[in-house]
């Protein structure tokens, strides 16, 4: 279940905040609907339970806050807008994506595709899914670790009449299955229609909290839904014929040619219209709402009745009683420690509800409903990120961002390499490297920096890997994989950078530009660790500016800031002592290496000790020490 208490936002300037003081629970085996106008709250209360945004008061889930919870995904699924991904992703490759990320088997993907009824868009980009196909594969992913808790901020928005069925039903398949499901709207016969419970906010502050019959008879009552080409003449003689028989009936005219009829039913109007040769195109029965803050408990706590006149509407035969919870599945509550008594779960039986008829009749109606959910996770993730390397792949090789980016710095490397070698003047190294002496840094190197600092900036743009909680969590699991995957990409970059270069060095200069050097060894050392130092800083600095520009800002600072820094500070150590910075490095260790490693150990020392190297070092210490603190500093608060 859920427990919200005191959530209050901060204040904005000179206006009350957007919810102030809002508290409530939705419980277990039953769908909550959180209901106000636009603007009355309804999201920014769900942002404040996600602690997405910052504000005063607590939630608690099943027992514990969202931070306490090892994987939140687990735990609780989200929808809260768009679905946050690359526009350029496949629906199944999205899919597929976050099965890594959140440590459940492949074959999820499919499920929740089935699930949700987007087999035949599988195949779709992100970008080109309209607004409710999007809103479809949002509940898909949400339903994708199989979490106990669905928080949905307006499912239901720009999906088709026969969909909103489907969502309906799938809805109260899962509360019947032990679920709690929490979900916004803002049209009240939607509340009534889907939830058990109501929670109406007007204003940021609660006004309501109650059970769907008390909702449906305090806050809704029938009316009749009338068109006629002669609207305005309909309206006077409705009025003019409740006056005479003394009838409370409320005309109120909708706009065009729309009439709603309070206190009048249909043959009544129909025969008044028959009388005196009035079209009309429509005449049926609805359930009306009765305005802002009718639900809201009068000054003796008592519920407010209908208008005058108005006739109360019994519960419709839609809306459905609260759901069996009696019975839980253990195997929803992955997220609860061993031994540990969680509220809601099945160590601590929650309260039954009284209506046990009502109860059976939710059971026979979602029998067939719960087809179409997908099938529980039959294995649990424990309770940490799991296969972080298997979602780093897919999520650099689901978009052709990287591919473009490689081919891009091949062909400059190349075009590059070629006009040095006819301008001539450039020893073979930097030929090689496409590295002229103008630029701070080679194609290469920079567009490692790149595809580095695209490793966190994309997914801070759209996240994927937490949806839950709107951001990438800073986790070293991740860093690892994001770290390996930027370095080998990189390394795999720079060779091919080489053998292109070398290989078309050799079609139109001959084979002189492309001898293997004596030196060899340190030059791909330092070469090798150029590029790859480019990718993990841009990764780092990504991570900790949340920022694709500001990571590629960054890899391009340290050859014009920092290695000026460094290389004065080189300069002023060598006037000291003539021996070189990887000599002396070398002669101060205690140990010598055997079997010839003093060749290889040199290369390294030499390679730092260049003031590439060595700015590229700086930096990295620097940016993981950052993004450590960064990471610290986000778990204390």
């Amino acid at each position: 279940m859920i427990q919200a208490t005191g959530l209050t936002s901060s204040p904005r300037k000179e206006l009350p905040p957007a919810v102030d003081d809002v508290s409530f629970e939705a419980h277990a085996g039953r769908v909550t609907a959180l209901l106000g106008a636009p603007g009355a709250g309804k999201t920014t209360a769900l942002r404040l339970m996600l602690e997405l945004q910052r504000g005063r008061g607590i939630t608690y889930f099943r027992g514990r806050p969202l931070h306490r919870i090892p994987h939140p995904a687990h735990e609780v699924g989200v929808l809260l807008g768009d679905v946050p991904g690359h526009p350029a992703r496949t629906v199944r490759g999205h899919l597929r994506m976050l099965c890594a990320a959140a440590g459940v088997p492949v074959r999820r993907a499919d499920e929740v595709l089935e699930a949700a009824g987007l087999v035949s868009l599988r195949d779709e980009r992100l970008g080109t899914l309209s607004r409710g196909m999007d809103r479809r594969l949002g509940l898909a992913c949400a339903l994708l670790p199989d979490p106990h808790t669905l928080i949905l901020d307006e499912p239901a928005k720009s999906l088709s009449t026969s969909e909103n069925h489907r969502l309906h039903d799938m809805l109260r398949a899962y509360a019947a299955q032990g679920g709690t499901v929490l979900c916004t709207t803002a049209d009240p016969k939607e509340a009534a229609r889907i939830a058990d419970h109501v929670v109406t906010l007007e204003r940021g502050r609660l006004v309501a909290d109650q059970p769907v019959a008390d909702f449906s008879r305090t806050r809704l009552r029938p009316r009749v839904a009338v068109r006629s080409p002669h609207a305005a003449r309909l309206s006077a003689l409705l009025a003019q014929e409740a006056r005479a028989t003394r009838r409370s009936v409320e005309v109120v005219h909708e706009g065009g040619n729309r009439l709603c009829v309070y206190g009048g039913t249909c043959a009544d109007i129909g025969e008044i219209a028959f009388r005196h040769g009035i079209v009309v195109h429509q005449l049926a029965d609805e359930i009306g709402d009765m305005g802002p803050g009718a639900g809201a408990p009068g000054p003796d706590g008592t519920a407010p009745r209908a208008g005058v006149g108005a006739r109360t509407a019994p519960p419709q035969a839609d809306v459905a009683p609260p759901a069996d919870d009696t019975e839980d599945d253990p195997d929803r509550h992955p997220a609860a420690p061993a031994g540990e008594a969680v509220p809601g779960s099945a160590t601590e039986p929650r309260q039954a509800p009284d209506d046990v008829p009502a109860r059976s009749r939710r059971a026979a109606r979602t029998r067939d409903a719960g087809a179409g959910l997908p099938p529980p996770v039959a294995v649990r993730a424990a309770p940490r990120p799991l296969r972080p390397l298997r979602y780093e792949i897919r999520r650099a090789t689901g978009v052709a961002t990287g591919f473009l980016v490689g081919a891009a710095v091949l062909a400059v490397s190349a075009l590059t390499a070629v006009l040095l070698a006819r301008a001539g003047h450039t020893p073979q190294p930097r030929l090689l490297a496409a590295w002229p002496r103008e630029l701070p840094l080679p194609p290469a190197a920079l567009g490692a920096g790149l595809l580095g600092a695209l490793a966190f900036g994309d997914e801070f743009r759209h996240p994927a890997l937490a949806a839950d909680r709107g951001t990438v969590p800073r986790r070293l699991g991740l860093l690892t994989a994001k770290l390996l995957v930027a370095s080998v990409t990189a390394l795999v970059l720079a060779v091919l950078t080489v053998g292109c270069d070398a290989e078309l060095l050799y079609l139109v200069y001959g084979r002189e530009l492309v001898e293997v050097p004596a030196d060899w060894l340190p030059l791909s050392a330092g070469w090798l660790g150029l590029v790859t130092g480019c990718a993990c800083a841009g990764v780092l600095a990504a991570g900790v500016f949340r920022s694709t520009t500001a990571g590629l800002a960054v890899v391009v600072a340290v050859p014009l800031l920092v290695v000026p820094l460094v290389h004065k500070a080189m300069d002023g150590s060598s006037v000291r002592s003539p021996a070189p910075l990887s000599s002396r490095l070398r002669d101060g260790l205690p140990l010598r290496w055997p079997f010839g490693g003093e060749r290889q150990l040199d290369a390294v020392l030499r390679m730092v000790a260049q003031p590439v190297g060595g700015a590229l070092t700086l930096s990295l210490a620097a940016l993981l020490c950052a993004y450590l603190f960064t990471g610290l500093r986000s778990r204390v608060r």
